[in-house]
């Protein structure tokens, strides 16, 4: 019960196949779809899947919110949905050479140290910190670079540096409010 501290028992529900957590789960569903597409060439459809699925990460986490149905799980599923679907994304833009290998490294160090982190926390009772406007802000970074990239633009590559160095920046901020939170609440 100690991890869930960061949900209001007022918003926290027990059944955790809700609609929220559904629309989630679409978005891991999505993730082979993607791939698909992509790899069969059609590369500017692939980019819609890609917007579908922010527009799923969008909708879910407002019904959850505004509609009570926060639950821990989704809290989890959340942010590694988000993950797993970037460094499909990076890894097949990666493969057909639309992206430096130096960029994707830094994307996947980033990443793959968010969700061993999140886990890390989230097996030790820890409290998380939720989502804010930095990460959210970040998401729509990468997904503006993405579609820079798709298209070709001349600025994409440098547009892509920019937005790795705002997503670290971001992770610093996460780890910094996480070690405060925790910090707070044992001294409590």
């Amino acid at each position: 019960m100690k991890a869930n501290r960061q949900i209001p028992d007022k918003r926290r529900r027990r059944g955790t196949l809700n609609i929220p957590n559904m629309l989630t789960i679409s978005r891991f569903v999505l993730i082979p779809v993607y791939l698909i597409i992509f790899f069969g060439g059609h590369i500017q459809i692939a980019f819609l899947i890609l917007l579908a699925a922010g527009l799923t990460d969008i909708l879910d986490g407002y019904i959850a919110r505004t509609r009570g149905l926060v639950t821990p799980v989704g809290v989890m599923l959340d942010p590694l949905a988000d993950k797993c679907m970037m460094i499909a994304v990076i890894l097949s833009l990666l493969i057909t050479e639309m992206i430096p290998w130096q960029a994707a490294a830094a994307i996947f160090i980033r990443d793959l140290g968010m969700i061993m982190g999140s886990a890390f926390v989230h097996f030790r009772g820890k409290l998380t910190v939720p989502a804010n406007v930095m990460g959210k802000l970040t998401t729509v970074l990468y997904y503006l670079a993405i579609l820079f990239i798709v298209f070709h633009l001349d600025f994409a590559i440098t547009y892509l540096w920019f937005v790795i160095g705002v997503s670290f920046l971001t992770s610093f901020i996460y780890i910094f409010q996480f070690l405060l939170l925790n910090r707070r609440a044992k001294a409590k």
